[in-house]
């Protein structure tokens, strides 16, 4: 695949980190593989953690100027230094949130498997629509988003698209030619070699 036609990579961070491994592991990985942005999606509610976390994460971005959101926690955007947010809730809470974090910021909404959903959060503001799961998968009500969704969006929707969810080698090689982005995390990170696993993942691509 041409390398202008070859989709880019957000990197999806596990739920919960050790902080004493994981930014050299984060830093390996993004010296292995060119990753366009960084997903930090931490399942933890403790404050104190999360922004331990996120100020760990961004200094190994940024440091390779890779963008890095954070999912769902809006209030922490500007105060950790961070260059967006990643919702989950789908086109609901797009709007509001443009307003309040400002034009430059990132803001994306995962959208699930529906194409109303994606239209209107593009239509709301959203930087990017992201859809999932592409493989099958016991997480939600066991949906997957079928082809057609995306190569429709990439014929007639300018929002850049992520693609993400049980990535498998053969389901990135047959939708690497209609997505922008692949978001990929669960696949790699229980590997021996995360910064391998993600190589192996994307060798479809060229």
């Amino acid at each position: 695949m041409p390398a202008e036609d070859r989709p880019q990579i957000t990197l999806i961070t596990p739920p919960v980190v050790d902080l004493a491994q994981f930014p050299d592991q984060l830093a390996r990985v993004m010296d292995a593989v060119e990753v366009a942005c960084l997903r930090l999606t931490l399942a933890s509610r403790d404050e104190d953690l999360i922004a331990r976390a996120a100020d760990a994460c961004r200094l190994v971005a940024h440091a390779r100027d890779v963008a890095i959101v954070i999912e769902q926690h809006v209030l922490m955007v500007e105060r950790l230094g961070l260059d967006g947010v990643h919702l989950t809730d789908g086109a609901k809470s797009v709007r509001k949130v443009r307003k309040d974090l400002g034009a430059d910021a990132i803001v994306g909404a995962f959208c699930g498997v529906t194409r109303h959903e994606g239209m209107n959060a593009g239509e709301a503001g959203a930087d990017y629509v992201a859809f999932g799961p592409l493989g099958a998968s016991a997480l939600g009500d066991g949906g997957q988003v079928d082809h057609d969704l995306f190569q429709w969006w990439s014929d007639v929707i300018e929002v850049p698209v992520i693609a993400e969810g049980a990535l498998t080698a053969d389901l990135v090689a047959k939708f690497g030619p209609v997505t922008d982005f692949f978001g990929v995390g669960p696949e790699i990170w229980g590997q021996d070699d995360p910064a391998r696993a993600l190589q192996a993942l994307l060798a479809p691509l060229g």
